[in-house]
């Protein structure tokens, strides 16, 4: 199934936001070493290590990161719309 459309949209993202949400995971939820993740997703490895240095400055302070955005109006920032609305 890792061939299949539906694989590849994760594990080869084309949109750069998306590309950097799952190079993000990769570091933060699989912990894979930056390296691989750099070469996985197209960057260089100050490139990615950059991301993830603004990534954690951003979650300290509460910002919401720049693949997530508001929904609904009152919605804390990097919330889901409720499904079905």
């Amino acid at each position: 199934m890792e061939g299949a459309p539906t694989s590849r949209f994760f594990l080869e993202p084309e949109q750069a936001f998306h590309r950097r949400y799952e190079a993000l995971r990769a570091v933060f939820v699989d912990g894979e070493p930056l390296d691989r993740v750099a070469e996985r997703f197209g960057y260089k490895l100050s490139t990615l290590q950059s991301m993830i240095s603004r990534f954690r400055a951003d979650c300290r302070g509460g910002v919401a990161p720049p693949f997530f955005f508001r929904t609904g109006a009152g919605d804390p920032p990097g919330a889901a719309a409720p499904r079905g609305k």
